[in-house]
């Protein structure tokens, strides 16, 4: 447990002495959350459909928590060149705990864009909870999703040795998962075949969670989410602590 303690206290510090990284993380799931909800929020009103308010900002916590995990990956990659991970994975500890304090350091962390993105919409969008009870259930959810793709995002590191590289992986994952999500748009009106590819969308686990729970709505379907999003972390803890165990040090 002290290991695990020392890896998510370490990528903690790393993340707040990094104030480009803290400013960049946040910045752009709020330029989508003013933009889109400025923007196309009044049309649905006019429209009478929703308020659009309530449905976008949900998706849009969500896509800080997938950015933010996702691209935690690149603190493996820089270890790998640097020689920290190697000293890290010598060490008389066990390669699964690493993991497992680095990755929970990086949804820690990611948490923190979730919440302030969150606070910004109820401050100048007018976003709404459902109920203030359901307050506390939202840091844990966000982790449990940050985790999810911090894993992912830790796992495609650690096979990945280009800096160049690791980024356009990143991108080419995160933009199809961020919009196929639900995130800005409701999926039930796209294609079938569309809404199949959905369903193998991780993310579109999480932004329904988190709207569902946000706006009050809970119930079975809470459950269903919430299971796959653990099962993907236990799927993703056991690829990840094959790879970390077959890297060369």
């Amino acid at each position: 447990m002290e290991v695990i303690f020392t890896m998510w206290q370490r990528q903690i510090k790393l993340f707040f002495r990094s104030k480009p990284r803290i400013i960049g993380s946040v910045a752009q799931p709020t330029l989508f959350l003013l933009a889109l909800g400025l923007g196309f929020g009044p049309v649905f009103e006019q429209a009478g459909d929703m308020d659009y308010v309530q449905y976008l900002t949900p998706g849009i916590v969500g896509m800080a928590l997938l950015f933010g995990s996702m691209m935690h990956g690149m603190s493996v990659i820089w270890d790998k060149k640097f020689g920290f991970l190697k000293e890290t994975l010598v060490a008389p500890a066990s390669r699964t705990y690493l993991l497992i304090g680095r990755c929970l350091g990086g949804a820690t962390s990611t948490i923190f864009q979730g919440i302030i993105v969150f606070t910004l919409s109820s401050l100048f969008l007018g976003y709404r909870l459902g109920h203030p009870g359901v307050i506390p259930l939202l840091p844990v959810i966000m982790v449990i999703i940050a985790l999810v793709f911090t894993l992912l995002g830790s796992v495609i590191a650690a096979k990945v040795d280009d800096f160049e590289a690791f980024p356009t992986i990143m991108n080419f994952l995160i933009l199809p998962m961020f919009f196929l999500s639900g995130a800005i748009f409701p999926v039930s009106n796209l294609p079938s075949f569309v809404q199949v590819v959905t369903r193998f969308n991780p993310l579109s686990y999480g932004v329904n969670l988190l709207r569902e729970t946000m706006n009050l709505e809970l119930g079975a379907a809470n459950l269903f989410d919430l299971g796959v999003l653990l099962t993907l972390i236990v799927i993703l803890l056991f690829i990840g602590r094959r790879v970390f165990q077959n890297i060369e040090t």
